[in-house]
Parts: structure tokens; sequence; C-alpha cells
């Protein structure tokens, strides 16, 4: 019997874990993972029956194997959850589906609210030409925005970075006001050195074009061909108790049909032969360092770590995967009675608090990127709904800088004082209780050497059994949904025998990969 070594629990390894055993009776199946936890930077952690979704994740995708294989995981609520009863809140239902109030093992249907929080004030996330915008941002602004868009379509900058990307797609003053702090902060790198790829893959569809045709398109004559973005979803998936679920249950699938996982062994090195080919993987346990022989080996550990481990690599290519930067990212859980935002909107929650999943804190004033409420999330991640509200303050930082190197008491005493001056409570004395969480190398990163990502990745598909799987595994932004595909695609090639791992690295290189379906077009 042939072996698969699969390097990191997170999404990508455990797909490929889970569809080999489906697929393959000749392979036996084992999976590293260096924490105790499942779901890598999917995972959720509870905390005094809280629990923290690590930077919040909308179960959403146009491709029909996963939505498949997500509901054969977790199926969709059969029944309303505990917000949709106690608001009388009308919710799409599964014939025959689970009832969340009654079993653990579904999957919920909730609405997207994310928004802006500039100048405090919420804005549309994508920001939206309505009147509320306008009023926010002042008659002023509302003027120079306009006019700088106008320049924008005359004088279209060579797309060289980032900045020329966003500028080109919404002129210099929207750029300046939503996108060029937030990006810097979230990136630790002005957009004038980033490539724009990355905003190429995070922001399809989206311009000041594209809003004007979103907003009036249904005025004009003619058949509309409208594509749906799935940055502009009106409602996701999402596991009762935190996409960590999915995770946790797919572990234990695998473990029911026979495959192995080693929590708590850290990949320290893969070992390849003469011919260039793997033959097993090094990892640590308690203190001890071995050696797992097998016959493929399947990474989604960080490039710049995998070929770190790796023996008689090019000196080149050593160079370029040691140079690929990351982003992690610290986040703070706080339990408030509540917060001052009020909620102007027509949506209704439980304690009308503010329905957002997640809000983009664009105020340059304060070094918090997003925070989320996890209410909004699910009902049943927070212990007291009814009376507590559970935030998520996210920090972007590198390893080992100011942020990273805070305690935790320091860390939260910071986080909070921004929240409160930037509105959110009145005083540090109303915070019920809070609760740290680290994430490394959250955001591959597109500058340094990512520009010859190329180089490297051929190298890597020059490895006839190492298939390189998931955000981290291929350094690249994925969305949970295509982090599925890299390995969908990895087991097709061994369950065929193909060695080409083209179909691997293109999965979302291409704008069109798997993003049209032609049941989501409006016409």
């Amino acid at each position: 019997m042939k072996k698969a070594l699969i390097i990191g629990a997170g999404p990508a390894g455990l797909t490929a874990a889970y569809e080999l055993l489906k697929k393959a009776d000749d392979i036996e199946v084992v999976v590293f993972e260096e924490s105790e936890c499942m779901g890598g930077i999917s995972k959720t952690v509870t905390y005094k029956g809280n629990r923290m979704d690590m930077g919040g994740h909308r179960f959403f995708s146009k491709i029909p194997e996963v939505n498949e294989w997500w509901d054969s995981i977790l199926p969709m609520q059969g029944s309303p959850a505990y917000d949709d009863i106690k608001l009388e809140r009308s919710v799409a239902l599964t014939p025959n589906g689970p009832d969340p109030e009654k079993e653990d093992r579904v999957m919920l249907k909730r609405p997207r609210v994310s928004r802006i929080f500039f100048e405090h004030k919420f804005f549309d996330y994508p920001i939206s030409l309505k009147w509320e915008t306008f009023k926010n941002m002042g008659l002023l602004t509302d003027i120079h925005v306009f006019f700088s868009y106008l320049f924008s379509v005359v004088h279209k900058r060579e797309e060289k970075s980032l900045e020329d990307f966003y500028i080109n797609r919404f002129g210099k003053k929207l750029y300046s006001m939503f996108f060029e702090h937030y990006t810097e902060n979230l990136w630790g790198r002005h957009p004038s050195g980033i490539d724009p790829s990355w905003g190429a893959q995070r922001a399809k569809g989206l311009s000041v074009m594209a809003i004007l045709k979103d907003m009036f398109g249904k005025l004009l004559p003619g058949k509309k061909n409208r594509k749906v973005e799935t940055s502009l979803i009106e409602e996701f998936k999402y596991p009762k108790l935190g996409p960590g679920q999915l995770w946790d249950v797919t572990a234990e699938e695998i473990t029911k049909m026979g495959g192995t996982i080693l929590k708590n062994h850290r990949v320290v090195g893969v070992v390849k032969d003469a011919n260039n080919h793997l033959t097993g993987v090094t990892y640590e346990h308690d203190g001890i360092t071995e050696t797992m022989n097998g016959d493929y080996v399947i990474s989604s550990m960080p490039i710049k770590d995998l070929v770190a481990g790796m023996n008689d690599v090019p000196q080149d290519m050593a160079a370029i995967a040691a140079g690929l930067p990351y982003r992690d990212y610290l986040t703070l859980g706080v339990l408030v009675p509540k917060l001052n935002l009020k909620n102007k909107t027509k949506r209704k929650t439980i304690g009308n608090i503010i329905p957002d999943n997640w809000v983009y804190v664009h105020d340059r004033s304060v070094a918090m990127g997003r925070f989320q409420v996890y209410n909004n999330w699910s009902p049943y991640m927070v212990k007291d709904i009814e009376n507590t509200v559970w935030i998520g303050l996210e920090y972007f930082c590198n390893e080992g800088d100011q942020y990273w190197n805070m305690s935790e008491e320091e860390f939260a005493k910071m986080a909070i004082s921004e929240m409160v001056s930037i509105g959110l409570i009145d005083s540090p004395d109303v915070v019920i209780d809070y609760h740290e969480e680290r994430v490394k190398k959250a955001y591959p990163a597109y500058f340094d050497t990512y520009d010859h990502i190329d180089d490297l990745t051929a190298y890597l598909s020059s490895i006839d059994n190492l298939y390189c799987v998931g955000r981290n595994g291929q350094h690249r932004y994925n969305n949970l949904d295509h982090s599925m595909c890299t390995s969908f695609e990895t087991v097709k090639n061994i369950m065929s025998g193909t060695t080409d791992k083209s179909n691997i690295w293109s999965v979302n290189t291409e704008k069109e990969y798997h993003e049209e379906d032609k049941k989501n077009e409006i016409e």
C-alpha cells in the first residue's frame, strides 16, 4: 500500500486527506499538524463559552463540487436558528435539514453585512454611490471624488503597482480615503510597493463603473448579463459553531475512514533523493525528531518553510523562497454589555446591535484594521447573546514587531483604548472580559521576491511526487473554496498518475476560473 504524507490540517490539507480516503483504496493517509487544533487559520477558538472566528470566514462558492462537499459534511438548516426565531426573521430552509436548535452538525444561512467605518461614520463595502454615501462625505468631498474619478478615466496609469490598480478604478480621492491607509495597515507596505495582481484577485469586478452599472443597469433596455461577484453576495453559509466546526467534523470523518491525524507534530523538513523525488518528511514531537517515509507529499505549509526544510535546493530557488513575505495578525476578543454604535439599518438584530459581520476600520488615528461582531456570524457563537456583545478586534502585524511582542495585558489595554477613541464603547471599565489569539503567516504577500514566484513554482512542480496546496502552500491569497480546489485537483492527479501540476497551480489564477456559473447570471 502506498502512503500519502499531508502537511497541515487546515482546509487544503484536510480536504486532500478526505478526498484520498474516499477515492483510493490503496493509499494510507497521514496528516501532520503542528498544533492541537484543526482548520489552520480557519479554526474556531472557544473562550469561556464564547467562540472566535480567526479572520472571519464566509462560506460562499460558485463551484458546485465545493458546495456539495460542504453539504455532505454539514447539511443546510431545515429549521430557523435562534435569532431567526427571536426576531421572526424569514430564512431559506432546506427540506428535511437539521434543526440548529436541536443539532450541532448543521450549516446556517446568514445575511452578509460588511461596512467601512471612517471618521465615525459607516460607508458601504464595497463603496456604493447612494445618498447616504454622499451625505457622509460632504459636498466638497463629493465634488472632489467626482472630478478625481473623471481624471482617472481619461488618464489611465500604467499598472505597475496596487496603487495604480486602485486609482485607475476609483480615482485618486476615493483611493486615498478607502484604500491607501487600510492597505498599508494590512500589508505593512504602501500600495505603491505591492504587485497589482493582488488587487486583480481581491477586487474582481469592483470599480466606480461597475457600481454605476449595478445601480442603473435595470433602467437600461436590452438583456442584462452581469456576473455575480463573490465580493457582492447578500448571504452566505456558516457552520453553527464557527468555521472550525467544519474541519473538526472533517477530521472525525478522516479518522473513521482509517486516516491518521498526528496533532502537535511539526514538520521541519522534507527528504529528497538524488533523482529529485521525495522519500519522506521529518517532524518534531515531544522534543524528538523523526522521519516518516511516504510515496506522496501534499504540502499546505508555507513555501518559505517547505523549501527551507528541503535538501539540495538550488541556491537561486532557496533565495526566492526565503524572501517571500507574509503578514501575521493579532485578534482580541472583547466581551461588552453593548456597543455605542447605533443600528440605523432596516435589519433586525438581537439587542438592536449593528448587523455587521465585520467592519473595516479606515480611521488613520488607530492601528485597528477590522473588528468582527461574532453575534451576527451565528447566535451560537456567543454564550449570552441576549445580554452581551462579543467582538474581535483585528490587528495586522509582523511576527516579532512591537505589536507581536506585547504581552496580552499590554495588547488588550492598547486595543480597548482604541475602542474608546473611535466610539465603540465609553470606557475600558465596561469591558467584561477579553482574550487574545495570534495567527502566524495568515496572509501571503505579493512583494519582495514574489516577482519570481513563477520560477519557484516551476521548480517545485518538477518534483514529481510533491503537491503544493492551499493559501500558504501556493503563496497565493486564495479564498476557502479555491484552497479546497487545489486539493481536489491534486487528488485527481494522484488517482490518474498525472505528473503535470499545471491544473493545481492554475486554480484562482484566471478571473474566469470557476467564477462563472450560468445559473448565477442575472437576466
